[in-house]
């Protein structure tokens, strides 16, 4: 099932995105399409970063190394 979702962007933006549909031969919807999942992808690393690393730091974890050894 779809959704329609109506966007109102600001003129540089839209230029930006038409001419970046022109320059790939893709289509507006689709490179927005992408540019959502993505956003959304990185939103859900972050946070699930931030409860690990509030997990870590409470066994004593506060580095990158520190975490290596641990799973090693």
């Amino acid at each position: 099932m779809r959704s329609v979702l109506s966007v109102s962007l600001p003129e540089k933006i839209a230029r930006e995105l038409e001419a970046y549909a022109r320059e790939t031969g893709r289509n507006k919807s689709d490179i927005v399409r992408e540019s959502i999942s993505l956003y959304l992808w990185e939103v859900r690393f972050r946070r699930l970063k931030r409860q690990l690393s509030i997990g870590a730091k409470k066994k004593g974890m506060v580095t990158e190394e520190d975490i290596f050894t641990e799973i090693s």
